[in-house]
């Protein structure tokens, strides 16, 4: 990795910051699982989840009979999801690796990267080590799935401010102004956060923190998958299987190995 890509990379691990808060706003999402799930079943012998976080979709999985290998990064979201599992029967085990340098002792049928993750891949160069690293844990004729935002460019093209105010975790009053602003020629969203504590000990002060996510076009990623050695088997723009259309908001990938 570059040092400025990897500069900017790390510095989205701002948002992750809290593995134990990241869990109590995401646990609840479960559309994905299903969908997941599904292929899971198809499938024989470890299933890698990239990009695993604190194991919001391995576990569910790993509950339904499965053998998982949760890879991540960030080493807190490993903890969190390794103390999650401790005390269990699961068949899970959490890796601390780079997903575009893997190095894992397996080779599976079906490999996933859920929750947007491929948007952290910020660069070309980047994202084809990601696919060179799945294509290479992947059995000749396994299945690869992956989500990512659609770029709806109405939307991108305008500095976005909003605020927000609601009661964290720690019961303190927050007033959040997020900033996104939109890079046509890096096709990169810059995401700032500032949260301002209203009331209580830490009332006046204030928490900062910022994420970068790649936008990749249909056509842009269908180029990418066939020259990675992929095939396109479906492309949806939800977990329950509407197409893509221009008003998608989403893109799910279904890939195969050549």
């Amino acid at each position: 990795m570059k040092h400025d890509e990897e500069d900017i990379f790390l510095s989205n691990f701002e948002k992750y910051a809290d593995p134990e808060a990241y869990d109590l706003e995401y646990q609840n999402y479960l559309k994905d699982v299903p969908f997941l799930l599904e292929w899971a079943d198809r499938q024989k012998g470890t299933i890698l989840d990239l990009g695993c976080g604190t194991g919001r979709v391995t576990i569910p999985l790993a509950e339904q009979g499965h053998k998982l290998i949760g890879v991540d990064l960030h080493k807190g979201m490993l903890e969190q999801a390794k103390e999650k599992t401790a005390d269990t029967p699961l068949a899970v085990e959490w890796v601390l690796q780079d997903c575009t340098q893997l190095a894992l002792q397996v080779v599976a049928s079906f490999i996933y990267m859920t929750g947007n993750s491929f948007q952290h891949f910020l660069t070309n160069d980047s994202q084809n080590r990601l696919l060179q690293s799945v294509w290479t844990h992947l059995e000749p004729n396994g299945v690869f799935v992956f989500n990512t935002r659609f770029p709806v460019l109405d939307e991108l093209a305008q500095v976005d401010t909003s605020t927000r105010t609601y009661t964290d975790r720690r019961n303190r009053r927050v007033m959040d102004t997020t900033i996104e602003t939109y890079h046509a020629l890096t096709q990169i969203l810059h995401c700032s956060s500032t949260r301002e504590i209203m009331d209580g000990p830490e009332a006046g002060t204030s928490e900062r923190d910022s994420i970068s996510l790649r936008y990749v076009f249909p056509l842009e990623m269908e180029r990418l998958l066939t020259e990675a050695g992929f095939i396109v088997l479906e492309s949806y723009s939800s977990w329950d299987k509407k197409p893509l259309s221009a008003s998608s908001s989403e893109m799910i990938y279904v890939c195969m190995k050549k």
